[in-house]
C-alpha cells in the first residue's frame, strides 16, 4: 500500500494554466461591467412603472416600488393613445417579416441557383452595395416616390422596411443555400418537381432557423424604427409607438411613471417575440442542410 511522503514537493500548477485562469477572470470582469449597461436601464424600466407618483418623484430610482400601482399603465394607455398606434406598428411588423421572408428567400435561391449567369451575379453584388447606402441619404427621394404612388401610409412604410431590408436578409440566405447540396432538387426534378415546387417542397423546410433570424431582424427592425415612419406617413393619425412616443415625451418629462409604463408597453412584444424566438436563432444556420 503506497503511503504518502510529507516531504515531497508539491505540483506546482503550470504557468499556461495559471495565465488562462487569469484571462478567464478579466473576461468575466469586463463582461459583467459591460452587462450592467443593460441590466440597469432595463432594471428601472421595470420597476418605474408600478411607483406613484410620489416613489417615482422622491427616493432613489433603484428602489423596489411598495405598494405596487398598476394605475400608469391605463394612464399611459390613453394619454399616448396606445391602441391606434400599437395597431399600426403591428400592421407594418406584419408586412415586414412576412415580405421579407418571402422575397429575400426566394431572391437568394434565384441568385445561388444561377450563380454562373453574369446578371445574377451582378443583383448580389448591387444589393450587396445597397448596405452602405443609409435611408437618410434617400430619404426625400423616398417621400416624393411613396406621395407619388399614394403609399405615404403605414403600408408604404413596409413595403419600405422589405426592400430597405433586403441586402441584409439575401446576404444571409445565400449563405445558408450555398450549404444545401443541389443534388436535393436534382432528385425532385426527376420525379417532375417544377422549380416552384422545389423550392416550396425542399429548400423552404430546411430554412427555418434562418427564416427565424431574418423574421426576427426585420421584426425589430420594423418595431423599434423611428425615422421612416415619422417621414413617410402624411397622416398624423396613422403614426407608430415609437413616433407617437416621441411626441408624448415632453408632455410626460415630470411623470416619469407614466413615461416607463408606454416604454415598457411598447418593449414587451420584441421581448416576448426573442424569448420565443431565440431558440431557433441559437440552434445555427446549418442546422436544417444535414437533414
Amino acid at each position: 500500500m503506497a503511503t504518502l511522503n510529507p516531504t515531497a514537493p508539491r505540483r506546482r500548477p503550470s504557468r499556461r494554466a495559471t495565465d488562462t485562469e487569469r484571462a478567464n477572470w478579466k473576461t468575466t470582469t469586463i463582461l459583467l461591467l459591460c452587462s450592467l449597461t443593460i441590466l440597469l436601464p432595463l432594471y428601472l424600466a421595470i420597476t418605474m412603472p408600478f411607483k406613484n407618483n410620489q416613489q417615482a418623484s422622491s427616493g432613489s430610482g433603484f428602489s423596489l416600488p411598495s405598494p405596487i400601482d398598476l394605475g400608469n399603465f391605463k394612464i399611459a394607455w390613453d394619454t399616448v393613445g396606445f391602441p391606434k398606434a400599437l395597431f399600426f406598428s403591428v400592421v407594418i411588423a406584419i408586412i415586414a417579416v412576412a415580405g421579407s421572408l418571402i422575397v429575400s428567400s426566394m431572391a437568394a435561391y434565384a441568385i445561388v441557383r444561377n450563380w454562373d449567369h453574369k446578371l445574377y451575379r451582378f443583383s448580389y453584388f448591387y444589393l450587396l452595395a445597397a448596405m452602405f447606402i443609409p435611408f437618410p441619404v434617400v430619404a426625400l427621394p423616398q417621400v416624393q416616390l411613396t406621395a407619388f404612388l399614394h403609399l405615404d401610409n403605414p403600408i408604404g412604410v413596409g413595403l419600405l422596411h422589405i426592400l430597405f431590408g433586403m441586402s441584409f436578409n439575401v446576404l444571409l440566405y445565400t449563405a445558408f443555400l450555398r450549404s444545401v447540396p443541389f443534388e436535393l432538387e436534382e432528385s425532385a426534378r426527376l420525379d417532375g418537381c417544377s422549380t416552384w415546387m422545389a423550392f416550396r417542397r425542399i429548400i423552404l423546410p430546411l430554412l427555418g432557423p434562418m427564416n427565424a433570424t431574418v423574421g426576427i431582424f426585420a421584426f425589430l427592425a420594423s418595431w423599434n424604427d423611428f425615422m421612416m415612419p415619422s417621414i413617410i406617413t402624411a397622416n398624423p393619425a396613422q403614426q407608430t409607438l415609437p413616433v407617437v412616443q416621441a411626441l408624448f415625451a415632453n408632455a410626460l418629462t415630470t411623470n416619469y411613471n407614466i413615461a416607463f409604463a408606454s416604454y415598457l408597453m411598447a418593449m414587451a412584444p420584441t421581448l416576448i417575440v426573442y424569448v420565443f424566438a431565440q431558440r431557433w436563432v441559437m440552434s445555427g444556420v446549418t442546422q436544417g442542410a444535414i437533414k
